[in-house]
C-alpha cells in the first residue's frame, strides 16, 4: 500500500517535482561554476608564485630572504647604537642660545654691548658678555652649571641666561 501511495503521489505531482529538481540543478550548477572560477584564480596565483622557480630555487630564494633579514636586523642594531651615541653627544653640545644687546653707557649710541648665554641640554655652559665703551671694550665669561653661576651676574646676563634656558624645552 505504501508503494502504491508513493507512485500515485509521484504521478500526481510530477510537474512540480520536475520544477523543483530543475531549480536544485541550477543552484548546483551555480555552485560548481563558482568553485571552478575560484580554483582557476588560485591556479593563476600559484603559477605566478612558482613561475621560474623549482623547489631548489624556491628554497634558495627563501634562504636569501632570511639572510637579507638578518643583515637588516644587524644594520638596525648598528644604527640604534649610533643614534644613542649621537643623542649622548647632543646632550653635551650647545643647543640653546640666548642673546641680549644693550647700551652699557647712556652717552653711547646704539646697543653695542651684549650678553650671550650658550647652554647644553642640562643647562650647563657659559655666559659671555662684552661691555663696549668709548675708550675700550671689556669681555667677561662666567661658567654656568645647572642654570646658575657662582659669579655675580648683571641683569642682562641673567636675561640672556633665562632666554637660553627657555628655548627648546
Amino acid at each position: 500500500m505504501n508503494m502504491n501511495y508513493f507512485m500515485s503521489f509521484m504521478g500526481d505531482n510530477m510537474p512540480f517535482l520536475v520544477v523543483i529538481m530543475a531549480v536544485v540543478m541550477l543552484i548546483m550548477l551555480g555552485i560548481m561554476i563558482k568553485q571552478a572560477w575560484t580554483l582557476s584564480y588560485m591556479k593563476k596565483r600559484y603559477r605566478k608564485m612558482m613561475s621560474g622557480a623549482t623547489g631548489d630555487n624556491l628554497e634558495r630564494l627563501l634562504m636569501g630572504h632570511i639572510d637579507e633579514v638578518r643583515h637588516v636586523v644587524e644594520e638596525n642594531k648598528r644604527l640604534d647604537t649610533e643614534n644613542r651615541r649621537i643623542d649622548e653627544l647632543l646632550q653635551k653640545a650647545v643647543t640653546r642660545v640666548g642673546i641680549v644687546r644693550f647700551r652699557a653707557f647712556e652717552d653711547m649710541g646704539s646697543d653695542l654691548s651684549y650678553a650671550v648665554a650658550l647652554l647644553d641640554a642640562h643647562d650647563n655652559g657659559v655666559v659671555m658678555s662684552s661691555i663696549f665703551g668709548r675708550e675700550d671694550s671689556r669681555s667677561y665669561a662666567k661658567p654656568i652649571v645647572g642654570g646658575k653661576s657662582t659669579y655675580p651676574m648683571t641683569k642682562e646676563e641673567e636675561e640672556a641666561l633665562r632666554e637660553a634656558m627657555n628655548t627648546a624645552k
